[in-house]
């Protein structure tokens, strides 16, 4: 049976890296890609997300499956899947943007198969977590991020960072939210992979309301550093004196936008369960697009082999945990170490 899949924002750095990955696993997928100014083939498809009436073109190619990876703030693309019985596959979304879907689809009549991939990396952090503990019983999940601004990256993450850097967010403590800011409360951690002892930061990522909300983990932080320890201290001291308050949206946009030619991107995991504390560190040679769009092509995998029941998923909660991480494991540019 012809699958056809359909990336929108697919002209992007992380679509193109979705297309490239897909096609190259996948060559008997069709893959229609969707953006704002069409293209020159029978494939480029004239999509815009805030236009509706531009959709009308995802029924006319028969697209089974979407995959999202461009901001919709108002939903479009995630109400006309629901409403036309096509699964979806969003990786996009901050923290409020994914509750806010996640609860449109939770009100909804669901035909088809709904995935949020928005965590850290395309979402598979709390799956990788589910692979640390043989009880399942998880007191602590602790996550840090290296970010390198050598590192090849889109202007998403960057735009997030502008619009919500002056936004309190929360973690969770003893299965309470707390308000907390971004880059504040620091940590000293000592990252794999020859980066050794970081400063890090508190960091939003919506991993924190799924571990909390859906995997039920009562104490979850994520915490921050960048490869400079230069501008981590920087951005701290922004946030302290709350220069960030003061800046406009332009300015804010010139201190996050930046963005390199290659780096690594790396992650680390930090589970306490009554059997002790374990640690999973998680490289990618290719940097967070890379990775990311791995992820996405993973969880699109996983929805064509197996007949996954119509309804609302997060998408780590496709795979079977060790599987996942196998899978991870064996793509040449990602590197997983797993500490008790």
């Amino acid at each position: 049976m012809e699958q056809n899949i359909l990336i929108i924002g697919g002209n992007g750095l992380v679509g193109k890296t979705i297309s490239r990955i897909l096609k190259s696993r996948n060559p008997h997928l069709t893959v229609f890609i969707g953006g704002r100014k069409g293209g020159k083939t029978d494939k480029d498809l004239k999509i815009d997300v805030t236009d509706p009436s531009s959709f009308k073109v995802i029924s006319e190619k028969k697209i089974h499956l979407i995959i999202l990876s461009v901001n919709d703030k108002e939903d479009h693309i995630l109400r006309f899947a629901i409403d036309h019985h096509i699964d979806y596959l969003d990786i996009t979304k901050p923290t409020p943007a994914l509750v806010k879907a996640y609860e449109i689809a939770g009100k909804s009549d669901i035909n088809s198969r709904i995935v949020f991939s928005s965590g850290w990396m395309g979402g598979i952090v709390p799956g990788l977590v589910n692979t640390l503990s043989d009880s399942g019983d998880i007191n602590e999940v602790k996550l840090f991020v290296y970010y390198s601004v050598k590192d090849l990256a889109g202007e998403s993450s960057a735009h997030f960072m502008a619009e919500n850097v002056a936004v309190p967010f929360v973690h969770y403590k003893n299965d309470k939210p707390v308000s907390i800011r971004h880059f504040l409360d620091t940590e000293t951690f000592n990252f794999s992979f020859g980066i050794g002892h970081r400063t890090a930061y508190n960091f939003d990522v919506p991993d924190l309301y799924i571990l909390n909300k859906v995997e039920r983990i009562s104490d979850v932080s994520v915490k921050m550093t960048y490869n400079s320890k230069f501008i981590t201290w920087l951005l701290g001291a922004f946030q302290y004196l709350r220069i960030y308050n003061i800046l406009s949206l332009k300015e804010r946009k010139m201190i996050f936008g930046s963005s390199g030619n290659g780096d690594q991107a790396v992650f680390e995991i930090v589970v306490d369960d009554p059997s002790g504390s374990k640690k999973l560190s998680l490289q990618s040679e290719k940097g967070q697009a890379e990775l990311t769009a791995l992820s996405a092509v993973l969880h699109t995998e996983e929805l064509l082999r197996n007949p996954h029941e119509n309804k609302v998923y997060f998408s780590h909660q496709l795979h079977e945990p060790l599987s996942l991480m196998a899978q991870l494991n064996a793509y040449d540019s990602i590197n997983i170490n797993v500490k008790s």
